[in-house]
């Protein structure tokens, strides 16, 4: 194994995201998923390659589509939606894909907070659904608040155990801005997101100290143990206190499987997942004047930004800020995407029928730059 730690994908192909987009919903529609919802979960993966999130970009087009073939996911689901009151609803997703789902659940939040002030959406049967901030920018986008979590697999310990109970329990809010680009926060209450340990174990990397256990509770660095070990939550006690939070609005209180009912993603090939997500929305304007709170945020921003520097940072920068730059330059550029990536999809075209999208060997655009 070689001894450099994990480090984000080292690229030598890049491909415009438009005709990833539109690669990935063909694969998705020849393995059996109606066109809408291809074009969905497609949309899906490839924001969370351009945000720079690869762990939870088109790798998972491997998986998606082995589940989607041995039945795992239910590709016509009759997503059931229950208004429990003016601001609340539970939904039933049939065991749909995640994107699915989640797309319809925050649409419902994104209503009912336009015509109450609020909006909460619990969700059971469903499945992974990529990125908090896939859903997040859809309320944002609104001028709203929005919060999103959602349960996983028992891949992490709870502090001061060994065995994975919790998943990575990921979270995310969001709150619109004036002239800085929107606070999107996204994060799994895990030190890292498994996803990242997965990519390790794909490239033969080691990972950081103080990311994960091995089986037996000792500390690891080698991905492979810490797959079949436990991750670590961030913060120690408080990270463990995060991911309760999200297992009892996502897991508990919306009826999803939750801790060990929950089968692992990828190795368990024989049951559906039956994940829980929770959404709340709250519409700005009916707490503040939106441009006058649009302000008072911007003023917030530039506040922080303008804190000395401690050291080794050059700037101090706001939650999705990396994410929001990642995601412009690579609509210009293209997503840059490692070659086992690319060959994971050629296999994926092969098997489906499906033409390869046009690639570069250097960023789009300094490859238009070339006579």
């Amino acid at each position: 194994m070689s001894k450099q730690y994990v480090t984000e994908a080292s690229a030598d192909t890049w491909i415009e995201a438009r005709a990833l987009r539109t690669f990935c919903a063909d694969v998705f529609v020849d393995a059996g998923l109606p066109a809408d919802a291809a074009a969905t979960v497609a949309d899906n993966l490839v924001v969370a390659d351009l945000r720079g999130v690869h762990s939870h970009g088109v790798t998972r087009m491997e998986i998606y589509t082995e589940r989607l073939r041995r039945g795992l996911f239910n590709p016509h689901p009759r997503i059931t939606i229950d208004r429990t009151g003016a601001a609340a609803c539970t939904i039933d997703g049939d065991n749909g894909m995640g994107a699915v789902v989640g797309t319809a659940a925050i649409g419902e939040a994104i209503e009912m907070a336009a015509a109450t002030g609020l909006g909460a959406v619990t969700v059971r049967h469903s499945n992974h659904f990529g990125t908090t901030a896939y859903y997040i920018a859809k309320a944002v986008a609104r001028g709203m608040f929005a919060f999103v979590c959602s349960n996983a697999p028992p891949t992490m310990a709870v502090w001061g155990g060994r065995e994975p109970l919790f998943g990575t329990n990921p979270l995310g809010y969001g709150m619109p801005t004036g002239r800085y680009p929107a606070i999107v926060a996204d994060l799994a209450t895990s030190i890292v997101a498994r996803g990242k340990i997965l990519l390790a174990a794909q490239r033969g990397e080691m990972i950081p100290p103080g990311w994960a256990l091995d089986p037996e509770g000792a500390p690891t660095t080698d991905p492979h143990a810490a797959l079949i070990g436990a991750v670590l939550p961030f913060g120690e006690y408080k990270g463990s206190a995060f991911a309760m939070l999200v297992e009892l609005l996502a897991g508990r209180l919306s009826g999803a499987n939750s801790l060990q009912e929950v089968p692992d993603f990828y190795r368990d090939l024989k049951r559906v997942s039956n994940f829980g997500h929770f959404f709340l929305c709250l519409d700005v304007a009916r707490f503040m004047d939106m441009d006058r709170f649009r302000a008072r945020v911007d003023d917030m921003i530039t506040t922080l930004k303008a804190s000395k520097r401690a050291a080794g940072h050059a700037e101090v920068l706001m939650p999705g800020e990396i994410e929001t730059r990642l995601q412009d330059e690579r609509l210009r550029s293209g997503i840059p995407l490692t070659a086992e990536i690319v060959r994971l999809l050629e296999t994926l075209a092969a098997r489906h029928g499906v033409a390869f999208p046009a690639v570069s060997h250097r960023p789009l655009a300094a490859a238009e730059a070339v006579p």
